[in-house]
């Protein structure tokens, strides 16, 4: 039977994972955050739990917009590893592994999935922060858009009660006079 991880940084997009990383922890910083996945995972593929993994997060879009992302980052994916292959190395000098090979791509993978992760991380930080941000915008813009219908309210308020108190001595005046004359 195949067996699933999944990483929900954020959750609550409807999928259901295995096990779940909260927001705090988020917060608390990214290193921290991956290295507990990382280990996690490794854990739980040596003890043959796991033999796929999945991560969700949220991609910040323009303004305060994101949008949910699930990427698949075990197995490596064949049409990555083809389109990886074919492109050509940036230098005339070809990399050499030196050393134990399986040991050397397991040190790889472990990067890929590191940085992946950081970027997951990074991305969903900065999604709910913007996020976050625009809900501050809105309810500062309610709070001055109150204010102005509360001072408005006062302003008529106390016109109304000087016109009230102006009459008031205007027609004190017109009796006084009256009983004058």
């Amino acid at each position: 039977m195949e067996s699933l991880a999944a990483f929900s940084i954020f959750g609550g997009c409807g999928i259901s994972t295995n096990w779940t990383f909260c927001r705090a922890e988020l917060r608390s910083g990214h290193h921290p955050l991956v290295g507990r996945i990382l280990v996690e995972s490794e854990s739980r593929h040596s003890q043959a739990l796991v033999n796929k993994l999945y991560l969700f997060y949220n991609h910040p879009g323009s303004g305060a917009v994101y949008e949910p992302v699930s990427r698949r980052l075990l197995p490596l994916d064949a049409i990555w590893q083809r389109n990886l292959a074919d492109k050509p190395w940036p230098t005339q000098s070809l990399p050499e592994v030196m050393g134990d090979r399986d040991e050397t791509l397991r040190s790889l993978i472990r990067e890929y999935l590191f940085v992946s992760l950081f970027t997951a991380c990074a991305e969903s930080l900065a999604s709910e922060n913007a996020s976050s941000l625009a809900a501050m915008q809105r309810a500062e813009k309610n709070i001055d858009e109150l204010r102005e219908e509360l001072v408005g309210t006062f302003h008529r308020l106390r016109q109304s009660d000087i016109d009230e108190e102006l009459f008031d001595v205007i027609s004190g005046f017109e009796a006084l006079k009256l009983d004058k004359n």
